[in-house]
């Protein structure tokens, strides 16, 4: 579902609106559920409550974790490739 928002015409209000509207049953649960969870959590021990919503729903924020460890490893590793060290720029310390 694709709604896009006009400057003009009442910004987010009138979008999210448009957007509830048109979105299916589905749409909406997933939204509520989203919705209360995030609710609890800035209310209360966020850490706590997103890991025991995370259980419930059965999300293994451990595979979770480690796919995202390893995508900023290989950014990292991207840009250190990217950047070559030209020979010259590092200026050696005479010996005293």
């Amino acid at each position: 579902m694709n709604i896009r928002q006009k400057r003009d015409d009442g910004g987010m209000k009138k979008t999210l609106t448009a957007y509830l509207r048109r979105a299916d049953e589905g749409t909406l649960s997933r939204l509520l559920v989203e919705a209360s969870i995030l609710l609890a959590a800035s209310r209360g021990n966020a850490t706590a409550i997103l890991k025991d919503a995370a259980a419930v729903y059965k999300v293994d924020t451990e595979a979770i974790g480690l796919k995202v460890k390893q995508e900023f490893a290989a950014k990292e590793k991207a840009k250190k490739e990217a950047k070559p060290v030209v020979p010259g720029t590092v200026k050696s310390r005479k010996a005293a």
